[in-house]
């Protein structure tokens, strides 16, 4: 989208059926950003459990993703390819649930938000180590080997 189209869009605004559209399409995005927000607010302001028990889940899962990557990586994939493979009318009851989920009990979410991080930095650390392996080497070459070394 270019900048020009950008800054109409702004000045125009949103429509409702824009947003229906958006949501339809991206129904599972919503819910988890709606429950994201949620369960930061429940959370922060101690409604139900407080923050130091969201934070200790979120670095519990982000640890164990990192010591037993395959396995939790496994899982999170069944997961996650489940809930998309649902009817829409399932992913809304799925989304309901997580907001509820949100509200009352933000640990639990905030603990599978640790293993997405664990299985991200795990992921990340090992593409830099094999794009880092299949760099050429730095070393000078001596004179003594011939046109191939």
């Amino acid at each position: 989208m270019g900048k020009n189209k950008f800054s109409e869009k702004l000045k125009e605004g949103v429509s409702v059926k824009e947003i229906e559209e958006f949501a339809r399409h991206h129904t599972f995005e919503v819910f988890s950003v709606l429950a994201i927000i949620i369960a930061t607010i429940t959370s922060s302001w101690d409604y139900f459990t407080g923050p130091r028990l969201s934070l200790f889940f979120a670095a519990l899962g982000t640890i164990a993703t990192i010591l037993f990557p395959v396995p939790i990586e496994r899982g999170l994939k069944q997961l996650y390819i489940f809930s998309l493979k649902q009817e829409k009318s399932t992913q809304l009851i799925l989304g309901a649930v997580k907001l509820v989920a949100a509200i009352f009990i933000p640990f639990i979410l905030f603990g599978i938000v640790g293993l997405l991080a664990g299985s991200s930095f795990h992921y990340y650390i090992r593409h830099a180590q094999i794009t880092n392996e299949n760099q050429p080497s730095k070393s000078k070459r001596s004179s003594e080997g011939g046109e191939h070394d």
